[in-house]
């Protein structure tokens, strides 16, 4: 072997460990797993949030790789007694409110025999949320995404596949509001879900992932029992952090590699 051929070796061998970080240690699968999706769909040509679309060949085979590997399939609901849950838990978890939840991954969880919590934005149409983040995000492209009519969200409901929690009004950037709107972003929205679908609404998704203390201390108030983030990572102590859970995020980008390694220890590397 050249020793060009083996620095190549090397620098490929540095980049995989870094990447798919083989070397973070297994956490133990007595602690649930809680997975974050946003879409379930093909991804889009020159698209800026790729990121966040699964393709459904990959989303299936994820499912049976869970299936085949002994999880068992929770919500969010079911942490609220986190010691009931059998070792291996993996809660799925959906942000926003795409109809492609239900046109694409609802057949495929009734196929695996899995079941998902769906964070709803309250009024979802016509917005382009991702503005409220950064004012440069102005392409249009989360609003041109078809939203669940509540008419579907009933079905999706009926099913007993899914479970709703709050994920504010409009997508809001919490940190930018004032006490008084804040409450209605978070308090106001859960009731209004609660009462329209006649179902418990008490677990809260902070949009962005962007949040502080007086966030959590809304989100408690509202008579949310659970909120998640986006921190990457499982949760060591659930109760203890029920109001900052932290989230395992699914990337469109993901191979099945890299999809098992961050159920395996919470990270995939970069």
């Amino acid at each position: 072997m050249t020793s060009l051929a083996a620095v190549l070796i090397g620098l490929i061998v540095v980049v995989f460990s870094h990447r798919i970080a083989w070397w973070r240690p297994t956490v133990d699968y007595s602690r649930p797993r809680i997975l974050m999706y946003h879409m379930v769909c093909e991804a889009q040509a020159d698209a800026k949030f790729n990121k966040l679309r699964v393709c459904p060949e990959r989303f299936e085979e994820q499912l049976r790789w869970l299936r085949e590997q002994g999880w068992h399939f929770a919500l969010m609901s079911d942490l609220e007694h986190p010691e009931s849950l059998p070792v291996k838990t993996v809660i799925l978890t959906f942000d926003d409110g795409y109809e492609d939840n239900l046109l694409n991954a609802d057949p495929l969880l009734e196929r695996f025999d899995a079941r998902a919590t769906l964070y709803v934005v309250e009024d979802r149409f016509d917005r382009d949320w991702s503005t409220s983040k950064k004012a440069h995000h102005d392409s249009g492209e989360l609003m041109r995404e078809s939203k669940l009519s509540d008419t579907q969200l009933e079905q999706m409901i009926e099913s007993g596949r899914w479970e709703i929690g709050g994920h504010t009004r409009t997508h809001a950037n919490l940190a930018t509001l004032e006490s008084e709107q804040r409450d209605i972003e978070i308090a106001e929205a859960r009731q209004t879900l609660a009462e329209r679908f006649a179902v418990p609404v008490k677990s809260f998704a902070y949009p962005f992932g962007i949040y502080g203390p007086e966030d959590v201390i809304a989100a408690k108030a509202a008579g949310f029992t659970t909120a998640v983030t986006t921190k990457e990572g499982i949760a060591q102590d659930v109760s203890a952090q029920a109001m900052e859970l932290p989230r395992i995020k699914v990337s469109g980008k993901d191979s099945m590699l890299a999809f098992r390694q961050r159920i395996r220890a919470g990270f995939r590397g970069t």
